[in-house]
């Protein structure tokens, strides 16, 4: 018989690695070709470092590495101001914008767990560090593919982005769910698992989806046991230090972990 889900009143799930863009892929090439148009080059791992944030203290947070800081004052003369973020970012957004929508693959398995997380009458959110002109170029792709959220929440629109809280608290009422501990957050970065503790619940890390490994499926695939595993225990190392509760491979994962939950949670138990 099937497990029945009493106490949990909401998922709120991040976007790309999370849900859909299997290795957090869409975002790498546009910061790489925008930086390089800038004639600082940086490196996609250099790119990945912040990913989660929104996209403006991302690059704000790229320009302030001690590298690409002195890159760009051999290239330009001065440190990099706020002008300068404002003038890569200017530049980042449409390039990033261009290539949404061709990384708009929903994750194997999310559709199925959506549905049945709903069938249980969980509420699904999202909140994501994408600009709404960024993920309105994804929502028509995902819904195809039967992922459609009850509650999109972008950056730009509220004060902050992650690690602070802010997209959760908007969240929650339009999900209609005011107790954030009956809340779980799924996300592939640690900053996104702040955000989730800051806000107040339960926060359950995506590994080999997302950002930590950066690849695609077919890629991750064909990676040798060996070094599958070494990757797999530094992503799953690098969520378990940002505080995740949980951390599973990706959202096909997620049910059993909503099962133990909602029994810590009739336990009494909070996150």
């Amino acid at each position: 018989m099937k497990q029945q889900i009493k106490h949990v009143k909401a998922v709120i799930f991040d976007w790309a690695g999370t849900v859909v863009d299997y290795g957090s892929r869409a975002p790498m090439g546009a910061f790489v070709e925008t930086f390089e148009q800038f004639g600082v080059p940086i490196t996609i791992d250099e790119a990945r470092g912040p990913m989660g944030m929104a996209k403006r203290p991302h690059i704000a947070a790229l320009m302030a590495l001690p590298r690409v800081a002195r890159a760009w004052t051999e290239h330009y003369g001065h440190a990099p101001s706020e002008a300068d973020i404002d003038a890569v970012y200017d530049v980042f957004v449409p390039k990033n914008i261009a290539v949404a929508a061709s990384y708009s693959t929903v994750i194997p398995g999310v559709a199925e767990v959506v549905s049945a997380l709903r069938g249980d009458g969980i509420r699904i959110g999202t909140t994501t560090g994408y600009t709404r002109e960024i993920i309105d170029e994804i929502v028509p792709g995902a819904a195809a593919q039967g992922f459609s959220p009850d509650s999109i929440v972008c950056t730009g629109d509220t004060p902050e982005g992650r690690p602070s809280p802010y997209m959760i608290y908007r969240t929650l009422p339009q999900l209609g769910v005011w107790r954030a501990k009956e809340t779980i957050k799924v996300d592939d970065t640690e900053v996104g698992i702040e955000e989730g503790l800051n806000g107040g619940t339960w926060a359950v890390g995506v590994a080999v989806s997302g950002n930590a490994f950066g690849m695609s499926e077919a890629e991750v695939k064909a990676l040798p046991v060996e070094e599958f595993a070494a990757r797999r225990s530094e992503a799953i190392g690098k969520l378990k230090a940002a505080g995740a509760h949980y951390v599973i491979d990706s959202v096909a994962d997620l049910m059993p972990v909503v099962y133990d939950i909602d029994a810590r949670l009739a336990r009494g138990e909070k996150p």
